[in-house]
């Protein structure tokens, strides 16, 4: 405790020199009554609230979290897109860089935001919490220099979560997938900051209302907090200006929808330039694999001051106007909205690539010894994996791999031998032998030279379904330099690499059918995992973790573990 203090002072003063402020927040992790659709579920909550906390603190400035863990189960928290240099332990995913904390226990988050400024957000990154355990995390500009870098500076800002929400308690439908093999139940409902909207039973009393006065330009923070699905977004009769993704600036353009998968954030500005009325703001699946997905649709209502409305027996009836939404597989629409982004001005891309590596991601079925039991009920009597380079991740159990790297104890928890390429080179995306739908298992890691030059092609794959995979790098941010469709081709794609002003990313979408191309220097030693944001996939295996190691002296080097680090 004195020695958590001294720290504390410590970031304190160091934080007044350079006029940055340390911010404390205490998390209680605990269960909530929360009424949806009809029904009130004891739902996993951060101090009551769902969604959680929302963090708002300025580029530079600090944050000490202690989490207290009063639910039922073992959890952790993420702090999604903060690169958390030299410092894995504050980074959260359990038993990666942390072994999670017990009920009953607690533990601190201390971290620095450098160099970050935008829209991220934190959950929970234990099973199936994250479904209601999350908030978002907005980072202002710096004192020094308050102002965005926005074409127009907004009158107002809003933060929409975008979320799913299942009428059960979500780590039951995770525990009877893990028991059946088969896929879990969708989602019953998606939110907008908790609430499923107009269009949903008993829902339309809470619908969420935002108030803007005619010709108000508006700054939206949109985040996909769903579990497991990418989702489209648009406003009624409003053009979007897309201004910032996952909390990096881009070059501004115009749009009339938004997709985001899981783990993604999207900045847009919008001015009130439309009559005088009541506007769906709305969120809807786009569903690429061939899959049950939840096709509902949830909305909030963006309200003109001056807006008119009907009132029946006393009752305000205000008559949204519907938003236009593309049609839910329309995979058209959402690459023409990524192929979009870009850096607002020329970056330093690493051109000299010291590690080549290529990625299969996808999903894969483990074959049963006695098919269409109750433990084998997926397609044909098996059960659902998913893998990237045919290995199946496999989480540990005893220790966390970060401890067990830095206490150099690797045996038994983890081993540094994930392939660089697929172990078998095969049509990824055409009709694949069924000899290769069943991947290995385990716990394989990446070694990184520090600073090395790092390109990685992700590669989806047509075992079960093409799917666009939104693949999530811890402690990173990385640059979108190509994609395509089809199996990348090394002599020819290469050509057509945006080299000068690609976009910053910490999650990225493989195209269904396609690859993606990114680059970063691996100049933040510790342990990353790498894994598909589809939370139903994560726990199959789409999954893997790269291990950087130190560079020369202390400021190159993982800092010690605190003295409050949970214990397996």
């Amino acid at each position: 405790m004195e020695l958590l203090s001294y720290f504390v002072l410590l970031v304190v003063f160091v934080a007044s020199l350079v006029n940055a402020e340390v911010h404390f927040h205490e998390f209680i992790i605990q269960e909530t009554p929360v009424k949806r659709l009809c029904r009130v579920h004891n739902s996993i909550t951060v101090n009551g609230q769902f969604p959680g906390p929302t963090l708002e603190v300025r580029n530079g400035d600090s944050l000490v979290i202690t989490a207290i863990n009063k639910a039922r189960y073992n959890i952790s928290l993420h702090w999604h897109g903060i690169r958390q240099m030299r410092n894995p332990w504050a980074d959260g995913p359990e038993y990666i860089t942390q072994c999670p904390i017990q009920p009953g226990g607690s533990y601190t988050y201390k971290f620095t935001i450098e160099d970050q400024e935008g829209t991220l957000w934190w959950h929970a990154h234990s099973r199936w919490l994250r479904a209601t355990v999350y908030g978002a995390l907005i980072i202002r500009p710096p004192l020094s220099s308050p102002h965005y870098p926005f074409p127009v500076l907004p009158k107002r800002e809003i933060t929409l979560l975008l979320g799913e929400w299942w009428d059960r308690n979500p780590m039951d439908v995770l525990n009877l997938a893990q028991f059946t093999g088969a896929a879990p139940n969708i989602s019953d409902a998606f939110t907008i900051n908790g609430q499923p909207g107009d269009l949903y039973r008993c829902s339309s009393q809470e619908t969420l209302r935002f108030l803007v006065g005619s010709g108000e330009i508006v700054l939206l923070r949109v985040i996909n907090s769903a579990l497991n699905q990418e989702l489209f977004f648009g406003v009624a009769n409003h053009k979007l200006t897309v201004v910032a993704a996952d909390a990096s600036y881009t070059k501004p353009f115009s749009t009339n929808v938004i997709m985001l998968g899981p783990g993604q954030t999207t900045d847009v500005l919008f001015t009130a330039d439309q009559p005088p009325e009541h506007y769906y703001m709305a969120a809807h699946a786009y569903n690429s694999a061939n899959a049950a997905f939840d096709n509902t649709t949830t909305t909030a209502i963006l309200k003109y001051k001056d807006a008119s409305c009907v009132t029946l027996q006393g009752k305000s009836l205000a008559r949204a106007i519907p938003a236009q939404l593309p049609g839910f597989n329309d995979t058209a629409t959402a690459a023409a909205f990524t192929a979009q982004m870009k850096s607002p001005s020329k970056v330093k891309v690493p051109l000299e690539i010291d590690e080549n590596l290529f990625f299969t991601v996808g999903l894969g079925l483990f074959n049963c010894t006695t098919p269409n039991t109750q433990r084998c009920q997926g397609p044909n009597g098996t059960r659902f994996t998913a893998s990237m380079n045919n290995v199946s991740f496999v989480f540990p159990k005893g220790n966390s791999i970060m401890q067990a790297y830095y206490q150099g104890t690797p045996a038994g928890v983890f081993t540094t031998d994930f392939p660089p390429t697929p172990p078998v080179t095969f049509d990824y995306t055409g009709n694949v032998s069924r000899g290769l739908w069943q991947p290995t298992r385990g716990t394989k890691a990446y070694k990184l030279k520090f600073k090395s030059k790092v390109q990685i092609i992700l590669q989806d794959t047509s075992i079960v379904t093409t799917e666009n995979h939104p693949m999530h790098l811890h402690g990173y941010e990385f640059y979108v330099v190509g994609t395509g469709v089809g199996n990348f081709n090394p002599n020819t794609d290469t050509a057509s690499f945006n080299l000068i002003d690609p976009p910053r990313r910490n999650t990225i979408g493989t195209p269904p059918g396609g690859w993606v191309a990114i680059r970063f220097v691996a100049n933040n030693p510790g342990a990353w995992l790498m894994h598909c944001h589809i939370d139903a996939h994560i726990f199959w295996g789409l999954a893997m973790v790269f291990l950087v190691e130190n560079g020369e002296g202390h400021l190159q080097s993982v800092q010690s573990p605190p003295l409050d680090l949970p214990q397996c």
